[in-house]
Formats: structure tokens, sequence, C-alpha cells
């Protein structure tokens, strides 16, 4: 049976018979780079290292190798157009970053042997790097200072291997600029945001404000400390979305009828496929998700959960600030505090236990908040239910994506048999 691809990537016979559903290549293709847009490129099949992260990881490493070279820079013999050179070197650097990243788009995959290269180049740069810059400038620079040597360049090159990698393969980028681009619907919808979840919150943290013991603590606590008390409510937020990602995957997953599959793959490459014709049964079968993927989408939720508890914690912050201002005067401020407190440099009229004080307050409020809107059914509708639509969406997109491309080996199968 021969076989036509229409422009939705659908194979349907040419002499007639039964339909089959099968993708195009291009299909396929242009689904993928949709997963990677939407931060999650661990759906993609037979996703790998070579394959899959080190075309994208290129540009990264490219602008890191070039940068580098800026240390090369006689900036001792340049004299006063030592600014020109080194503004002269950034402006080719980044143009070469943007030259490498737009091919890399366009490149589907890299061979063997550019791949052997690109990491031989790079991996040379540790030593590269400190002989040319002794031919040229007699002196070494390493990063970390003098007291870190040659492996300050090891563990440098290293590291920033190891993060663009780890950032390539889950997608990072493409997640934070996600969060950013809903950071700014949270602002600009701040308003209806603490309107509804601000009340509540006041109940639990409001009276604490104004306790003495809590203003000197503060007025003691260094700034690291709190950043570490920051931090510990952060992964304690990370760990409910954790637990919570992994229920409702397993409620989506039992969820994969052709209704929920046709309106998920509205605006994607996969838009126009028969879901009808591709699920004979009444839905296709869940899909089994590995732990990388799993992963994948922690991160896209933990991410999205944690932007809107940042915008939820600043108007926390603020009101709390404001509040102060208006209600602790400097003489209470030092009854409470027990001696005379520090105050900012940026907000002379702020005591320093003012602004911690509200730091934490907006810390425990935005982890209150995150893990509230998971739980409580009103918060859950207006706050929570937004980011499960995202990735339930992702997840029938998955399914049938990996169900055009199951129909696609087989037809090719088939066609090199009736050859």
């Amino acid at each position: 049976m021969r076989l036509l691809y229409d422009h939705g990537g659908i194979v349907r016979p040419r002499n007639g018979g039964t339909l089959r559903v099968a993708a195009a290549p291009d299909v396929l293709r242009r689904t993928e780079r949709w997963f990677i847009r939407e931060g999650t490129p661990t759906m993609i099949e037979g996703y790998g290292f070579a394959r899959n992260v080190l075309p994208r990881m290129l540009p990264t490493l490219c602008f890191v190798t070039l940068a580098s070279l800026v240390w090369l820079v006689p900036l001792k013999g340049a004299g006063s157009g030592r600014w020109v050179l080194l503004g002269t070197v950034a402006v080719v650097t980044l143009a070469s970053w943007a030259t490498i990243r737009l091919f890399v788009r366009r490149l589907p995959r890299v061979s063997p042997k550019a791949m052997v290269g690109a990491l031989s180049a790079y991996a040379a740069m540790p030593i590269a790097v400190p002989l040319l810059q002794v031919a040229v400038d007699d002196t070494v620079t390493p990063p970390g200072g003098k007291g870190a040597g040659f492996l300050g360049f090891v563990v440098f090159f290293a590291a920033v291997f190891v993060t663009t990698a780890t950032a390539t393969a889950y997608g990072i980028g493409a997640l934070m600029r996600r969060a950013i681009r809903h950071a700014a619907h949270d602002l600009r919808n701040s308003v209806h945001l603490m309107g509804r979840a601000l009340p509540p919150m006041l109940f639990v943290t409001l009276f604490i404000f104004f306790t003495g013991e809590l203003w000197q603590a503060m007025n003691r606590l260094s700034w690291l400390r709190l950043a570490l008390i920051v931090v510990l409510f952060v992964g304690v937020t990370v760990l409910a979305a954790a637990a919570r990602l992994r229920d409702e995957i397993g409620r989506v997953e039992q969820d994969l009828s052709p209704p929920l599959l046709s309106r998920a793959c509205q605006g994607t490459p996969l838009a126009s496929v028969d879901i009808v014709g591709l699920t004979p049964r009444a839905a296709l079968d869940p899909v089994s998700l590995n732990k990388r993927q799993v992963r994948n989408l922690l991160l896209l939720f933990a991410l999205r959960q944690l932007v809107q508890a940042a915008v939820f914690g600043l108007g926390l912050f603020l009101f709390f600030i404001v509040l102060g201002l208006i209600v602790v005067t400097p003489e209470t401020a030092e009854q409470w505090i027990g001696t005379r407190p520090a105050y900012s440099v940026l907000l002379p009229d702020a005591p320093l236990a003012l602004l911690r004080n509200a730091t934490l307050i907006a810390a425990f409020g935005s982890m209150y908040f995150a893990i509230t809107s998971m739980t409580d059914a009103n918060h859950r509708r207006e706050f929570f239910a937004p980011i499960i639509d995202e990735v339930e969406r992702i997840l029938a997109v998955h399914a049938v994506y990996l169900a055009l491309g199951s129909h696609q080996n087989v037809d090719e199968t088939g066609a090199a048999a009736d050859r």
C-alpha cells in the first residue's frame, strides 16, 4: 500500500483501504522543538546527551571559551584605549554567541567529529588560557585569585560545563523565561492576588510582627543567617510541591481521552492530528514517565510555584514595611529591642530589625501561601489549578507525540516489508 502525507503530517492511503495514522518526521521534529520551548526537553523520545543536549550547549560553551580570551587582552600595553579594546572583545564574543545559537537552532544533530572537536577545544581551555596569558602579558590571573593557581582554571571550566549541561538537559533557561513571564502577569494582577490571599495571612502573621522578642532576635540576626532561613522555607516549599506533583501526575496519566487530547494539542504542531484515528480505543494507554522526566516536570512546577509565592511575598514585605514605619516609632523600637536599634543606609527611618522582621514574615508567608494554594479548595482553584493545567497539557501532548512516533515506526517497517 502506497501512502501519502497530508499537510498535517497524517498518513493516508493513496488507493483507499484502512486509514492508518502516523506522523511525518517534520511534525515530530517540530513537536520536539515545542517541548524545548516549553522547558520540558526530556519529553523527547530517546533523549540523550550527544543527540539532544550537547548541540544546545555549544552556544554557551563557545561564549565561555571566547569570553575567557578577555583575560588575554594586554591591558598594560593598551593604555587609554584598553576600554575600547575590552568593549570590542565583548561585542565580538556576544556576536559569535548569537551566531552559533542561531546555527544550532537549525541543526538537527551534531556529527561525531564535530562533537569530539568541540569537546576537545573546550577541554584544552584550562591549559591554553594560562599559557597564552603568560605569553601575552607575562602574568596569570586565575579565577579565584592567585592562591587558586592552575587548579582554578580547571575548576572554573569544569563547573561551567556541568552547570551548562544540567541547565540545558532540563531546559532551565526556558523555564526561567516562562517563570518571568508569569511573574509579570502576576504583578499586573497583584491587586487581585493580594486581595484574595493577604487577608487570611494577616490573621497568622500580624500579631507575630508586634512581638518584642522577635524584634530583639531580628536586631541580632545577621543577613547571612536570615538568608539561610529563607532558603530553608524555599526547601520546604519545593518538597511540598514535589510530593503534590507526584500525586497530580498519577491522576493526569489516567485521563488521556480524545477530547482532552484534542484540546491539549491546540496551538502545538500536533493540532491537526486525527486524535480519533490515533485512539482506536476510548483513550490512549497511560504513559509511564522516567525519573528524568519527573524531575523536569518538578522543576517546571516548583519554579512556577516559587515565582507566584515570591510575588505574594513581595507584597507582604511591603505591607509590613509600611505598617512598621507608621506604627513602630523609634522610641517603641528601642523599648522592644532593649537598646538603640541600627538603621538602614538606604532607608534612614527604617531600623534594620524592621527590614529583617518583614523579610522573615514575608518568607514564611510565601511558604504558607504556596502550600495552602495546593491544599485549600478555594486557593487551589484560584492559584494552583492553572499550574496543573500546564502540566496536564504537556503530558497530553507527550502521549500523542509518543503514539504518533510509534505509528510512524510501524508504518515505516510495513513499507519496508512491502518493498
